[in-house]
């Protein structure tokens, strides 16, 4: 028996999103040292704003520059700050409401410790020194001393927090901000279990091996340790291919990070001879516009690889449609 593996995994895309007029104006007014909310036709203001009521679903578009100043709502103690948190050193969590809101917005709060926080402190807006148009513009918050509409919690405006509850704002801008791209990242230990780390272990062999689910007698490649069909768990090995036939297929033509293939190319669901369960992979060795379904395939493999690198043509008549719809 195998050991089981585990090993570090990181999921990371650029996530890239346009932004309408309210979005756009908020970013941009932070860019400008500027805290603007949307205020609702009930007189609510709403910081962060949003482009609709989130109680009667009515598009609002009035915005108001709220000040930078606020009050504590709720707080957690972060000890051990991870990467891409807004402060490298221990701080606190906050809901803040700021003067002129009636909702709260989430940001760090730097703090010398657990016992500095409380409910219902003073917090103030501490700007990043360079501001490109995004929520960390608010580098954080910090403690403040003053209360509400004193010239020490205004931005650069001027404003006070009761004149901004008073006025309004065009939430014009030179060179506004209209997109932004959003970095998301996933880090977390990648455990395969049993069964698909004797399929690791048996690829490193340069083998394919499934297991066999003892009611349907199904062979699922790769094995996940129980028939995703009886949900009865499965133990018996089978080796599988290497030779397959194409079920489906889709042309990329997006170059992903970090990955050296010149698009367009071809992913594609492969059945593997004895399998019952498509696992998918590359195809190379033939124009991605001749890929096609019922094409018979097999694994080309590079020097010291545990798997695959590709699967190209075999030269095979392509197999007919019956011995493979069921697995499309």
């Amino acid at each position: 028996m195998p050991d089981v593996l585990s090993a570090p995994l990181v999921v990371e895309f650029p996530f890239t999103r346009s932004l309408g007029p309210v979005q756009s104006a908020f970013l941009t007014g932070l860019r400008e040292r500027v805290v603007l909310g949307v205020r609702t036709t009930d007189g609510r203001t709403l910081v962060p704003p949003v482009e609709y009521d989130p109680v009667t679903a009515e598009e609002i578009r009035d915005l108001v520059e709220v000040a930078p100043t606020g009050t504590v709502t709720t707080w957690a103690w972060n000890h051990a700050p991870r990467r891409g948190r807004p402060l490298t050193t221990p701080f606190a969590w906050i809901l803040v409401r700021l003067d002129g809101a009636d909702t709260a917005l989430l940001h760090a709060l730097d703090a010398p410790g657990p016992d500095a926080v409380r409910t219902g402190m003073r917090v103030r807006v501490r700007w990043a020194e360079e501001r490109t148009g995004a929520i960390t513009d608010i580098a954080c918050f910090e403690p403040y001393d003053g209360e509400a509409g004193e010239s020490g919690g205004t931005g650069e405006s001027g404003t006070t927090g009761e004149a901004v509850r008073a006025g309004g704002h065009s939430g014009v801008f030179a060179d506004p901000i209209t997109g932004i791209v959003a970095p998301a990242r996933l880090d977390y230990t990648y455990s395969p279990g049993r069964a698909q780390s004797a399929y690791i272990e048996a690829l490193s062999a340069r083998r394919t091996v499934g297991e066999r689910c003892p009611a349907c007698r199904k062979v699922y490649v790769p094995p996940r340790g129980a028939c995703p069909t009886c949900g009865v768990a499965t133990a018996e090995q089978v080796e599988v291919g290497p030779r397959g036939t194409v079920t489906t297929f889709c042309i990329v033509n997006i170059k992903a990070k970090n990955l050296d293939i010149e698009v367009p190319y071809v992913y594609a669901h492969i059945a593997l001879d004895g399998a019952d369960l498509a696992l998918h992979a590359r195809i190379g060795g033939i124009p991605y516009d001749q890929v096609r379904m019922g094409l018979r395939v097999a694994p080309v493999w590079t020097e010291g690889a545990r798997y695959p690198d590709h699967y190209r043509p075999t030269g095979e008549p392509d197999a007919a449609y019956e011995t493979y719809k069921e697995l499309l």
